[in-house]
């Protein structure tokens, strides 16, 4: 995995540029279904590229995989933007994913509908909000209106109505619900043996389960599965009436996400874990983020408990590029200053090749070329033994 530097910013809408003899004008859409988001039209074709802000879908809000909240108020402003500023003269909108839309009037209506699917989603969950309805509630309850339903393209196949209207409440209230007997619960693995004693054993649970499952109600029994299992993940019984469940509850979603999840768990609890898959970052990779960004990354990787107590600084002088950081690890707190390097107020002293050089050390390669110590060797040491690694291999429906 690499990334590739760009060579043109695009700061504001209205930008015209050139690329290999095609003219591009420029949207600029910050916000919406990511940071950094922009509508391409291209005059030549009659064109209009909406990134991934009108998909033939309901888009993530919130993406169940994880991410910060994003602002459907903002969406859909870009959207009437997009119209007003496109449409009259386009002949076919299309996304980054999904098929082409042809012709100004199925493009005004194409368009209009996925701008109101998001505004009708945030200000009907701002309304009922504010009339004192939590986040799991109003997802519940929530219904789209008849008109919106009947298009297709405004459905949950990616996001969902349900995790979008909880992502809204989220963004503006917090995880928080405002009743106190929830402000303070359990974790999984603490409360659920309290429930499973409280309705008569993990085998009554099992048995409680499938009544539900025979009564068509896998949520319940998908809900009662979760707490015998985090009681007794051995419990054979409950792991394989949970797959069964949570297989069933996939097959019955409209959702890719929600079904894929579904469908993990499943495998989980029948096959055990299965780890996560991914590409490691190339070599490039890192030669493309700044200094700040590695050391944000390096902060993020302090086991802060193993740290409480160390008291270190730490300068690094760059070859390439020429830029010299203070490192201090205080409060299992690690904070990068870039400052000129000083020995004399320095635990140690660091001098180092380039930023990969940097990364190869922070994962313990420390002795070949492009890495010199001076000073205390072990302050560094030290500081290497606190970092931790991620764990790809983390559970998801087992303890």
């Amino acid at each position: 995995m690499s990334l590739i530097v760009p060579t043109v910013d695009i700061r504001q809408t209205g930008e015209i540029h050139t690329i290999d003899g095609v003219e591009i004008e420029f949207q600029m859409a910050p916000g919406s279904e990511a940071p950094a988001e922009m509508h391409f039209y291209f005059p030549r074709f009659r064109a209009l590229c909406m990134a991934e802000n009108a998909t033939h879908n309901l888009h993530n809000l919130l993406t169940l995989r994880g991410a910060l909240v994003r602002d459907p108020r903002a969406w859909s402003g870009y959207l009437t933007e997009a119209i007003e500023t496109f449409a009259d003269r386009a002949d076919v909108v299309f996304a980054s994913h999904h098929w082409p839309t042809w012709g100004h009037d199925n493009i005004v209506e194409y368009l209009s509908q996925q701008r109101d699917m998001y505004s009708y989603l945030h200000d009907q969950t701002l309304r009922l909000l504010n009339q004192g309805y939590t986040g799991v509630e109003i997802a519940e309850m929530f219904q789209m209106p008849p008109a919106l339903d009947r298009a297709w393209h405004t459905h949950g196949y990616y996001g969902s109505v349900s995790h979008n209207v909880k992502a809204i409440y989220q963004r503006y209230m917090g995880w928080f619900d405002g009743n106190p007997g929830r402000l303070w619960p359990y974790p999984p693995e603490a409360i659920a043996p309290r429930y499973v004693e409280a309705m008569g054993g993990i085998d009554r649970v099992v048995e409680l389960a499938d009544k539900a499952i025979a009564d068509g109600d896998f949520r319940w029994a998908a809900t009662l599965l979760d707490h015998a299992v985090f009681t007794d993940s051995n419990h054979a019984a409950a792991r394989q009436r949970y797959a069964d469940t949570l297989e069933q509850l996939a097959y019955g979603a409209e959702n890719a996400t929600w079904r894929n999840f579904f469908l993990s768990g499943a495998t989980e609890l029948r096959d055990g874990n299965l780890g996560t898959s991914g590409q490691a970052p190339s070599s490039t990779f890192f030669d493309q983020l700044t200094l700040d960004q590695i050391f944000d990354v390096v902060a993020i990787s302090i086991n802060g408990p193993r740290a409480w107590d160390l008291d270190l600084a730490i300068d690094f002088s760059f070859a390439e590029p020429a830029e010299n950081y203070r490192l201090t690890l205080r409060n299992g707190v690690l904070i990068h200053r870039k400052v000129a390097a000083d020995p004399a107020t320095a635990n140690a002293t660091v001098t180092v090749g380039n930023k990969v050089r940097l990364v190869t050390a922070a994962l313990g390669d420390i002795s070949s070329p492009g890495f010199e110590v001076s000073g205390d060797e072990s302050v560094l040491q030290t500081f290497l033994s606190v970092l931790d690694q991620p764990n790809p291999a983390f559970n998801i429906v087992t303890p």
